[in-house]
C-alpha cells in the first residue's frame, strides 16, 4: 500500500522548524481522526492545553492562555539590573518579547537551554512574555469531567499559579494559570 499526500495536506517534515505550527497541523490531524470516529461526542466539553516539561515535572497551560511556542532564539540581549530569571529581550518578528526562565522565576533553579529547550509565549492583552521550559509536549485533550480543582503537590514550588489538574488513568497533569502568574506581584517586579 502506497501513501499518497494530497497538494493541500501539509508535511510533518516540512513543519519540523517550525514546533507551533508543527503542534497546529497535528491538532487539526487528531481533530479529523476524532470526529471520524465519534461523530456524536458533545462540542464545548473538552478542554484543550499545552503540555510542557518542567524541571522533570509535566504541566498544562489552557491553550487559549498560549499565543505560541517558539525555539530558544538564538539572541537574547541582557537587561541592565533585571532579576536572574529574566533573561533578556529577543526580537521575535519584529517586536520585542522579555524572554523569562520559569522554573528560575518559581525558585527551582535555572533552566539549561538545549536542543528542546522552548518558549511558550503568554497570550495576554498588557503583558508579554516568553516562558523559557525544558520541552514542549504538544497538545493535550480532557474532557472537563477529569479535572479536579484542587490543585496536585509539585516538587517545582507554583502552588500559587495552579488552576487544579486534570486526572486520567494514573497520570495527574497541574494546569498552570498563566494569567494568574503574569500578573502577580512578584512577576510584575523584575527589577532587581
Amino acid at each position: 500500500m502506497t501513501n499518497t499526500m494530497s497538494g493541500t495536506e501539509t508535511s510533518l517534515r516540512s513543519l519540523r522548524d517550525r514546533p507551533f505550527e508543527l503542534l497546529k497541523e497535528l491538532e487539526k490531524r487528531s481533530r479529523n481522526v476524532a470526529a471520524a470516529s465519534a461523530p456524536d461526542t458533545a462540542v464545548g466539553q473538552e478542554w484543550v492545553g499545552v503540555a510542557f516539561r518542567m524541571g522533570g515535572e509535566t504541566f498544562l497551560v489552557a491553550r487559549s492562555e498560549t499565543r505560541e511556542v517558539l525555539g530558544y532564539p538564538a539572541a537574547v540581549t541582557r537587561i541592565p539590573g533585571a532579576k536572574s530569571w529574566v533573561k533578556g529581550l529577543a526580537n521575535v518578528r519584529g517586536q520585542l518579547l522579555p524572554m523569562l526562565d520559569l522554573r528560575q522565576f518559581l525558585g527551582s533553579g535555572a533552566t539549561t537551554s538545549g536542543r528542546n529547550t522552548r518558549v511558550v509565549v503568554v497570550n495576554h492583552r498588557e503583558i508579554p512574555a516568553g516562558l523559557m521550559v525544558d520541552e514542549v509536549l504538544g497538545f493535550r485533550r480532557f474532557a472537563e469531567s477529569e479535572f479536579n480543582a484542587d490543585p496536585p503537590p509539585t516538587v517545582i514550588r507554583c502552588d500559587t499559579y495552579l488552576a487544579g489538574a486534570f486526572r486520567r488513568g494514573g497520570e495527574v497533569w497541574p494546569v498552570l494559570s498563566l494569567k494568574s502568574l503574569v500578573e502577580s506581584q512578584s512577576f510584575l517586579q523584575a527589577a532587581s
